[in-house]
């Protein structure tokens, strides 16, 4: 008998200096993709590309105990103002290197050699998942189906970042 997946509480923050509520789709797909796994929708804001004011949105996630995963969208590209890895980075007590490079791996397949311009990453702070991710939905789509669905449910084996974030789970690994 399998297991029950076990759905995690998810903050969702979209970082443009153009999009608000009805023209986000990259958030709002990324909100139906947790909400379809079976997670729970904490909180979902937007807030303009400002290093500031990104990070205090993020912190203030990572310091509430109801949170478990944050995904951003937007803001890790080289142009203009894209500054989330740099609000985001010195949240972080650990990173993930892996998230980034799978994440270009995956992304190599569609859009070539453009995905040397991610700067996504991912980490963990305080029993805190977070995931930066690219603006643009085909990216949100990329990184979910191909990496977050999995290292989110808590059945995915050999590991998965769910069984870190789950407070009875966390701290045996």
């Amino acid at each position: 008998m399998s297991e029950p997946m076990i759905p995690l509480c998810v903050a969702v923050l979209t970082i443009s200096d153009t999009r608000d509520e009805k023209t986000d789709r990259s958030g709002q797909g990324l909100v139906e993709r947790l909400t379809t796994a079976g997670h729970v929708l904490h909180d979902k804001r937007i807030v303009p590309d400002d290093v500031y004011r990104i990070r205090a949105v993020v912190a203030g996630w990572i310091a509430d105990p109801d949170v478990q995963v944050i995904l951003t969208t937007g803001g890790t590209g080289f142009t203009g103002r894209d500054s989330t890895p740099e609000a985001v980075s010195v949240l972080l007590d650990k990173q993930i290197e892996g998230f980034g490079e799978l994440f270009r791996h995956l992304s190599w397949q569609e859009i070539g050699s453009s995905t040397v311009q991610s700067r996504c990453l991912g980490g963990l702070a305080n029993a805190t998942v977070v995931f930066c991710l690219p603006g643009s939905t085909g990216a949100c789509r990329t990184a979910w189906d191909g990496i977050l669905a999995e290292q989110l449910d808590s059945r995915h084996k050999p590991c998965n970042f769910a069984n870190l974030v789950i407070p009875e789970r966390g701290q045996h690994g």
